[in-house]
């Protein structure tokens, strides 16, 4: 079967007939042993415009067909994979079309449904399955009631204990930076050119933030927004991201990019998915004019604080000419 099918599937297809369409054009495509990447596309123009048309029946069809699919049409995969999970469990089960970083995200964005069904995948990601484990066992915190609040009082920690508490955290956030590295590496190159950035200073964002170093990645922080590297300090050295999902919404990253951006620089601050989601739809909600707007005015800080500091030293300067000129005058009038 080649791509004149399709052609054919459409010009047989009454019209209204999204449902049968739909259908055929899959099937036929499930067919093909190895289809080109026009075909792919071709799939992709004739499916999706149909998509909101069809019923719940035939997109489940379509998932359970497109899930044994080798080389299923990526766009149409994730589309169906943001479907409810009755709908996309069989792709994210088994489609090798959703990447790492797309489970990531779907987990994010739907939670322990997504989740459970994308743990059943054969070759998962540590990273991933670790995601999956603490959405399933949460983290239970017993609140004391109010007035035993006041009364109890916690004893301090022996110092060795929190030395060796926060040798542990330091490792678990290196492990985090090279399984995270392992994963990122394969989707940059599959991933968009960033129009606004570019990918080689995309990539020296990421590097640099693999590294741990944090001046490393302030300095590559500040050449991309082209602030001073005082300011590029200022915004990762706080306690949350929020001032760092700033300058990334501003960079116009993909939400994607810069979530893992964030967990490079921030792992602590992404204990279990429903911290992923918070991430996500914060940035998603966040105007990127909002964004440049503060950057602009971070930048009229600098410049306020460098004029400052400048008048400062001139003040400082003509003061101290001035108190070696009244020593001056002092020794004559002496002699």
């Amino acid at each position: 079967m080649s791509s004149s099918d399709f052609r054919q599937i459409a010009i047989r297809t009454e019209a209204g007939k999204a449902e049968r369409l739909f259908r055929a054009a899959v099937s036929a495509f499930c067919s093909l042993t190895r289809p080109s990447r026009r075909e792919i596309a071709q799939l992709e123009d004739l499916t999706l415009p149909l998509f909101d048309e069809v019923s719940v029946e035939s997109r489940r069809y379509v998932a359970a067909a497109l899930s044994e699919c080798e080389y299923a049409p990526t766009a149409l995969v994730r589309r169906l994979a943001e479907e409810p999970v009755e709908i996309a469990a069989p792709l994210l089960t088994r489609s090798d079309a959703l990447s790492d970083i797309d489970l990531i995200a779907l987990i994010g964005r739907h939670g322990l449904p997504h989740a459970r069904a994308i743990a059943r995948r054969k070759e998962l990601n540590p990273t991933i399955a670790d995601l999956i484990r603490a959405l399933e066992r949460p983290t239970l915190v017993k609140t004391p009631p109010p007035d035993t609040i006041t009364k109890l009082t916690p004893r301090p920690e022996p110092a060795a204990k929190a030395d060796a508490d926060r040798a542990a955290s330091g490792e678990a956030a290196d492990n985090a930076r090279r399984r995270l590295r392992s994963m990122m590496r394969p989707a940059a190159d599959a991933a968009d050119v960033n129009t606004f950035l570019g990918q080689p200073a995309y990539v020296r964002l990421r590097e640099t933030a693999l590294t741990g170093n944090a001046a490393f990645f302030q300095t590559a922080l500040a050449d991309a927004l082209e602030i001073d590297f005082a300011t590029a300090r200022a915004v990762t050295g706080q306690s949350g991201y929020a001032a760092l999902l700033t300058a990334l919404r501003a960079l116009d990253l993909s939400e994607d990019r810069a979530f893992l951006i964030a967990v490079a620089v921030y792992p602590s601050e992404f204990p279990h998915p429903q911290a992923i989601r918070l991430f996500l739809d914060r940035y998603r909600l966040l105007h990127r004019e909002a964004a440049l707007d503060k950057v602009r005015a971070w930048k009229a800080e600098a410049l306020s604080r460098s004029i400052r500091d400048k008048a400062a030293d001139t003040t400082t300067v003509e003061r101290r000419d001035a108190s070696n000129g009244d020593d001056a005058s002092s020794s004559l009038k002496a002699s």
